[in-house]
């Protein structure tokens, strides 16, 4: 029976407009990361049909991932500020034109910057989480938050799956188009269903941090794009990374001394911050150059001495297992974060994602060790992906949540960046132009990923406990029954039996 304080501070919610706003979140995440890497595996179709380079055509990859790291942490500020909804429907207006870009390009110039306009929706991901902390009842927040961040994963597996049958099926151009209705829909939905947030901060956007910002990263990541073709030692690329360097102090500077910083460098500083962006860095550098280089490895002809020679569509479906034990997992994480807290999941998940990287690196002639691998892959994404969200969200004041949130996807990403950029390298080390890369390349490359995640399961160890990430005994009750309901169809995710 609820007592009377528990009474006060449990407001009734609106059942059907919490699952709503549930619902709409999810489909617009989903999208999103499915967009990262739908065109992963389709490149070189991309590639001939729009007759251009191998290096010309990963920018369509990689504008992707450059307007997402700018824009995330500008427009997750901008909605702190003046309406987490507000930015949240520009954001999927954003994703929509650039689908619609991308679908009716027939030049890769076109493409490109249709790609860079779909980044700008990257801003979904704080502003759903935001949203979720300002609209859930505080005891749910942290399985809302689990669930919807396993999404980035899963829609990020889901889309290398789907590619060979879309393209085999309609073409490449459909892969902009489905995303566009879909997008579209959420777009209307959230118009209609998401209510305004209440939290907002007052200030002014440091267009100067802004312009800084945008450019360390655009120097950082073109030099971690093109390091593989013009060579980590070239001129060009040193003097890319000086120019990141010197534009990030700039920045920094910059952030501390203005009265409304677009990042708050002191919430940065935080143990419990900076740890779990340490996190995912080195998460993102596993993530990204699977998603980039597996599909590669499998559609190898055998006849290089590794590889298996699949298509398009049988190379995504090996990578099913793991779509579908992070989609899994992402379920059953907040649940596992409430019981253990969410530094353990997020240990464990870690410690599990360095088993298959050492799989892919020493054992892969056989299509069952491929299998076991992404099966494992995406037991150690599911749990720490959704663990990293929760971190962050415990982390921070709720008006700081949509920017602290932000960075992380960011940091994410960066490391993506950066991760595919140096397994590009290794894999391709002294390879001629044309041939394919050598068996010990992606050994090199996998082992190298493998080391990564494990200096991410240390990196996990120095996160101090958060407050608020392990509930009372009686919010742990509540949180475990309704975490239960939010998955079942029918369930009622904002119930409260004493209602």
């Amino acid at each position: 029976m609820s007592t009377p304080e528990h009474a006060t501070t449990t407001p009734i919610v609106d059942e059907r407009s919490i699952r709503l706003t549930f619902i709409v979140l999810t489909i617009a995440v989903g999208s999103y990361a499915m967009l990262q890497s739908l065109v992963v595996p389709v490149l070189s179709t991309i590639q001939t049909n729009l007759h251009t380079s191998q290096n010309t055509v990963t920018w369509v990859l990689t504008s992707y991932l450059l307007s997402a790291s700018i824009c995330t942490p500008i427009l997750g500020r901008v909605g702190d500020m003046f309406g987490k909804k507000r930015v949240f429907v520009i954001s999927l207006a954003a994703l929509a034109f650039g689908s619609l870009l991308a679908g009716l390009a027939s030049s890769i110039g076109l493409m490109i910057v249709a790609r860079a306009i779909q980044g700008v929706g990257g801003a979904v991901l704080p502003l759903t989480f935001g949203i979720i902390r300002d609209e859930f009842p505080k005891e749910r927040v942290m399985g809302a938050v689990g669930s919807v961040a396993a999404l980035i994963a899963v829609g990020g597996g889901l889309g290398i799956v789907l590619a060979g049958p879309i393209v085999n099926g309609l073409g490449y151009h459909w892969l902009y188009w489905l995303p566009l209705i879909v997008v579209s829909v959420a777009m209307i939905a959230a118009i209609l269903f998401i209510k305004e947030s209440p939290e907002t901060r007052p200030g002014s956007i440091s267009w100067s941090a802004a312009i800084l910002l945008s450019g360390w990263l655009v120097a950082l990541l073109v030099a971690v794009s093109e390091a593989s073709i013009w060579g980590w030692g070239s001129t060009r690329i040193l003097g890319l990374l000086a120019l990141a360097i010197v534009l990030a102090i700039g920045w920094f500077i910059t952030e501390l001394r203005v009265a409304h910083p677009l990042i708050d460098m002191r919430m940065m500083r935080t143990p419990a911050v900076w740890t779990t962006n340490l996190v995912a860095l080195l998460f993102g550098v596993g993530m990204y150059a699977t998603f980039a280089f597996l599909p590669e490895f499998l559609q190898t002809p055998s006849s290089a001495g590794y590889g298996f020679g699949a298509s398009i569509t049988a190379s995504g479906l090996m990578l099913v297992p793991m779509t579908v034990m992070m989609f899994l997992l992402g379920l059953v994480s907040g649940r596992l974060s409430i019981r253990f807290g969410s530094k353990p999941v997020l240990i464990v998940g870690s410690l599990i994602s360095v088993i298959p990287f050492f799989i892919l690196a020493f054992y892969h002639s056989h299509r069952w060790e491929i299998l076991l691998a992404t099966a494992l892959l995406g037991t150690g994404f599911g749990l720490a992906f959704s663990a990293m969200s929760n971190l962050i969200v415990a982390a921070v004041p709720p008006q700081q949540t949509g920017v602290a949130s932000g960075m992380n996807a960011n940091i994410r990403t960066i490391g993506g960046s950066i991760g595919a950029a140096v397994m590009a390298s290794i894999v391709t080390s002294g390879v001629r132009a044309g041939s394919l890369p050598h068996n010990s390349g992606y050994v090199h490359g996998f082992f190298m990923l493998g080391i990564a995640t494990i200096l991410a399961a240390l990196a996990g160890v120095l996160i101090p406990r958060i407050q608020g990430d392990h509930p009372t005994p009686q919010a742990l009750h509540e949180e475990m029954l309704h975490a239960e309901l939010a998955i079942v169809p029918g369930g009622t995710l904002a119930g409260d039996e004493s209602e």
